[in-house]
């Protein structure tokens, strides 16, 4: 079940609160990975929500993500309309791919659930790369951004779109950690644990899991249409499988299962990526090295290593204190003796 705890709290406070530094103080190169990670993390919440708290590792994320662009885009682009209706339906376009992929795939478990939403990847990509009115393989330019002019944003400028970015990453935690902490939360973790006992107690379960990857899919359209906006640019690389494979290393280097892990890992990742692909070509192998040690210690990933770890010293503590305690008590008992 998932709880809010102050190292939870504390890490989310220190990665916007350097990604908000980063982004006032650095060039534009820092803003654009500013905008990068916020736009993963988003992605990997979508992940670590049914993954991490459903048991349903998905392959199809990065399609789902993919088709949200391309909505917004061909919303946008095609049918000339406001951004802010592209947005909604590229949330709502991805939130029905979701909760179809989990609607047929619920009594698949284990590999051939992973395979199963693989396929409907793959089926999403094909899909896109042969529909010449979005543009095949050359893909679709001349997305607009959203227009804030109102309230005083302006989103062209791209330390403004990073802080809208991050504010999207912010409202999509709090949404996933609302969620998992009421009644279907719980029931999801539930079916994540025993699936048979839930389904002996009257749940019916393809309905939650198509529920939680309906959720999840809000999340994945989020970040699609926050990444079309981005590039002003959709292409079907976006729905490949490589980047839900992505996704699904930022959430094991950051902690499956953990949601905060999300923000954690794709700030590691997109930073290791581009900093070591200037000092050597074969950065892959670090991500790869990095990736095995973090399998290796236990799959907690980095913020699961580190709670684990304050843990361990806080627990540590507790007999230390007890016996300074005792001894301080036995040494007024002699003295009153």
């Amino acid at each position: 079940m998932f709880r809010q705890t102050w190292t939870k709290t504390a890490t989310l406070a220190l990665i916007f609160a350097g990604l908000a530094a980063y982004n006032s103080f650095g060039g534009p190169f820092a803003k654009e990975l500013v905008i990068e990670i916020a736009i993963l993390a988003i992605l990997a919440i979508s992940l670590d929500f049914i993954g991490g708290y459903g048991g349903m590792i998905s392959l199809a994320q990065g399609a789902v993500s993919g088709l949200g662009a391309y909505a917004f885009a061909t919303v946008n682009v095609l049918f000339g309309a406001s951004p802010l209706l592209a947005l909604l339906s590229a949330i709502l376009t991805a939130a029905a791919f979701g909760g179809a992929i989990g609607a047929v795939t619920a009594r698949t478990k284990g590999i051939f659930f992973i395979m199963a939403t693989l396929a409907f990847g793959q089926m999403a990509y094909v899909l896109v790369f042969d529909a010449k009115a979005l543009g095949g393989d050359d893909g679709l330019p001349g997305i607009a951004r959203l227009d804030l002019s109102r309230v005083g944003i302006d989103l062209q400028q791209p330390d403004q779109f990073a802080y809208f970015c991050l504010a999207a990453l912010a409202l999509t935690y709090l949404l996933a950690a609302v969620l998992l902490r009421s009644g279907f939360g719980r029931t999801l973790c539930g079916i994540r644990e025993n699936e048979d006992r839930m389904r002996a107690l009257g749940i019916t379960v393809w309905r939650y899991k198509a529920a939680g990857s309906g959720f999840a899919g809000v999340f994945a359209g989020l970040s699609g249409a926050l990444a079309a906006q981005q590039t002003m640019f959709v292409s079907p690389e976006m729905l490949t499988w490589t980047v839900s494979g992505e996704v699904l290393v930022v959430v094991i280097l950051g902690g499956l299962g953990t949601l905060v892990g999300a923000p954690v890992g794709a700030a590691f990742l997109v930073f290791v990526k581009h900093f070591s692909s200037g000092l050597t070509n074969y950065w892959h192998l670090i991500i790869g090295f990095i990736l095995v040690f973090a399998v290796w210690s236990g799959g907690r990933g980095i913020y699961g290593s580190i709670e684990r770890l304050l843990t361990e010293r806080a627990l540590h503590r507790v007999p230390q204190r007890a016996r300074s305690f005792k001894a301080a008590a036995a040494t007024e008992a002699k003295a009153d003796a």
